[in-house]
């Protein structure tokens, strides 16, 4: 998959609460949304802020600081930041240009999406959608 819209904004970090160094997940956007879908219909633990690109291509999802060093999901990116930014007030303004919230992070369970979670997550959306494109 190619690099993520979300790229290696050090402003994206400024949403990891007191370690500003969150890192995203980018997936595509179908696959993004099953994911969220999934994600919110369990406990709803584990789920932090989620963006959306302006094109509307890509979701990324804010995991914790060291989330990229490990993170090899085919079909997904994850992108290190630099750790630059600031705490976010409870309505922030997206971190990244061209983006939006899809999940704010005041609406968010966590600060950041756990990353085993949202690999389960994503391997199950992935699979839901297999099924789906090949039912028709």
């Amino acid at each position: 998959m190619e690099s993520s819209r979300f790229g290696a904004s050090g402003s994206v970090g400024a949403v990891c609460g007191a370690d500003p160094r969150c890192e995203v997940v980018s997936v595509p956007t179908r696959h993004g949304l099953e994911a969220v879908d999934i994600l919110r219909r369990g406990a709803g633990e584990g789920i932090g802020p989620v963006l959306h690109d302006g094109s509307g291509d890509t979701l990324g999802f804010l995991v914790p600081p060291g989330t990229a060093a490990a993170w090899d999901l085919p079909g997904s990116t994850c992108a290190e930041t630099d750790g630059r930014g600031a705490r976010l007030p409870l309505a922030p303004e997206p971190p990244v240009r061209g983006s939006d919230w899809l999940l704010p992070p005041a609406a968010a369970a966590d600060p950041a999406t756990d990353p085993a979670v949202l690999r389960a997550a994503l391997g199950e959306a992935a699979r839901l959608l297999e099924v789906a494109d090949s039912c028709c």
